[in-house]
């Protein structure tokens, strides 16, 4: 009987082991590829932030919801955020509407982005009604109407069919 229940207990830990193994191995491939995705890619874009201020301040304020008017965790706009932003890491007033903010900038090439140049969108029409904080690698932080304080993808189709201009405070 005990010669049975070895056998046993072996060819159990052997196919215990084997299906760690695999397990293993198929989670190492999907976190290999996972740097692919928009979520890695933005977070790469936090990591590779020069300025740890600059990244402490987006993830104290990331998943606030957007709220027309708000200036604080309860809710917040998109000027709002960038003129808290602007005043706590660079010490730089702002004014308070996206329009307003995007006369005081001087003007520079999409590829030629820094980290905390601002970004301004029109969604409705051809005046400015949005503003985000370029961050690195074609990524910025803005405050979405449906998602609140999220870092995205400035080079998707989306972001690039309605950019006005963009770059750094005068």
């Amino acid at each position: 009987m005990n010669r049975k229940y070895a056998l046993s207990h072996h060819t159990f830990l052997l196919i215990t082991f084997c299906t760690l193994l695999l397990l293993s191995s198929c989670g190492s491939r999907k976190f290999k590829y996972s740097s692919d995705t928009k979520a890695a890619k933005a977070a790469d874009a936090m990591a590779n932030l020069h300025s740890k201020r600059l990244y402490r301040f987006i993830t104290d304020w990331a998943g606030v919801k957007y709220k027309l008017g708000g200036l604080d965790k309860r809710g917040i706009d998109c000027s709002g955020f960038a003129l808290l932003l602007n005043k706590e890491i660079y010490g730089v007033s702002l004014p308070r509407r996206s329009a307003d903010q995007a006369e005081v900038i001087r003007e520079k090439n999409q590829q030629q982005l820094q980290e905390g140049d601002l970004i301004f969108f029109s969604f409705g029409g051809r005046a400015v009604d949005h503003v985000g904080i370029y961050l690195n690698n074609g990524f910025f932080v803005h405050a979405s109407t449906s998602r609140g304080i999220i870092v995205e993808d400035l080079t998707l189709p989306a972001f690039q069919r309605v950019l006005v201009k963009a770059g750094p405070v005068k």
